[in-house]
């Protein structure tokens, strides 16, 4: 008896390791995925759940509602005209539904383990991640408006590769060509960060990027000040993430409290200044006539004292020669 009890007990914690160890290695980022690479501040849960809201909340307006396996949508319009028992009914199949998608992993946006602190790496589906982050960041730029507050920079990942230097370089050789080969050329930059990964180094990587540009085209040339493209390469232990965007400098690297942040109030009080002050102008563009016209009359009154003086030595001199004249007389 004791022994069947052992065997029982030893099945039992073996199935429940085995089954732990597989929800993780699902739960894990890597290569072949694509998603958002989203940084923090010390609040991982938190920027998941204002992940979430804001990509669902666009993704909504681009893609239309999400859809499930069997193909009915999570809005479901037409339980709202049923009876309360039928919504109910509804409902409870709905959460169903999210609850298998979500364990298949067939869920639009998908939280993933992404291996660094303070990043979460929000899997997607049947969407392009790159396109979504842009109008996400163009909207917030052109209103201003914060819709988070944990959330610091969202980076779209168009492609994902293994993390070493032969397998990078083979992959980004296909990876960049509809952006860079000819007769496609643009102005690029390189964005590298390495997190929890000794494979790679900066300046290598930026090095070995930079040559298979230029073997695509060797028109594309690099501005580190206002380029058109900007490849990001963010490398998270052993999975290297990759993705090719436009208007990085422009929506401050992609961090949304830097787009939300008002930039034309700083920028209208130096130009109220130079308005206060306009009136000033005006009298010194007055003045400014006279100015020439009293250089000339300091000269004149330079000019006069020597006249003087030389007109007094010659005084002097007449009187010295006029006195013996009188002594004679």
């Amino acid at each position: 008896m004791s022994e069947a009890v052992d065997s029982k007990k030893r099945h039992r914690k073996h199935y429940g390791g085995q089954r732990n160890k597989r929800q993780k290695v699902s739960r894990e980022l890597e290569v072949g995925m694509q998603g958002i690479l989203i940084t923090c501040n010390m609040n991982e849960r938190k920027c998941t759940s204002e992940a979430y809201n804001l990509l669902n909340e666009y993704a909504d307006k681009l893609y239309g509602p999400e859809k499930f396996a069997d193909g009915q949508d999570s809005g479901s319009e037409q339980d709202a005209n049923e009876e309360e028992d039928d919504a109910e009914a509804a409902l409870k199949k709905e959460v169903t539904q999210m609850r298998e998608s979500t364990a298949k992993g067939q869920r639009r946006f998908q939280a993933m383990e992404s291996g660094a602190n303070n990043v979460v790496f929000i899997r997607t589906q049947n969407l392009e991640p790159d396109h979504l982050v842009h109008h996400i960041l163009q909207e917030l730029h052109a209103t201003k408006k914060k819709k988070s507050r944990v959330i610091l920079r969202m980076l779209p990942v168009c492609g994902t590769c293994k993390a070493f230097p032969e397998d990078m370089e083979k992959y980004l050789s296909g990876f960049l060509e509809p952006f860079f080969k000819a007769p496609t050329q643009a102005t690029y930059q390189i964005a590298f960060k390495a997190r929890n990964s000794s494979h790679n180094k900066r300046d290598d990587v930026i090095k070995t990027l930079a040559a298979l540009v230029g073997k695509l085209n060797p028109k594309n040339k690099v501005d580190l000040t206002n380029p058109e493209l900007t490849i990001i390469v963010e490398v998270i232990k052993s999975v290297c993430c990759v993705s090719v965007v436009k208007d990085y400098i422009l929506f401050r690297k992609f961090n949304l409290q830097e787009v939300a942040k008002n930039d034309g109030a700083p920028s209208q009080e130096p130009k109220t200044t130079p308005a206060a002050s306009s009136d000033k102008p005006p009298q010194a563009d007055q003045e400014q006539p006279e100015q020439p016209e009293k250089k000339i009359g300091e000269c004149a009154e330079a000019a006069e004292p020597q006249t003087e003086a030389s007109g007094n030595g010659n005084a002097e001199q007449s009187r010295t020669n006029a006195t013996p004249a009188k002594g004679v007389e």
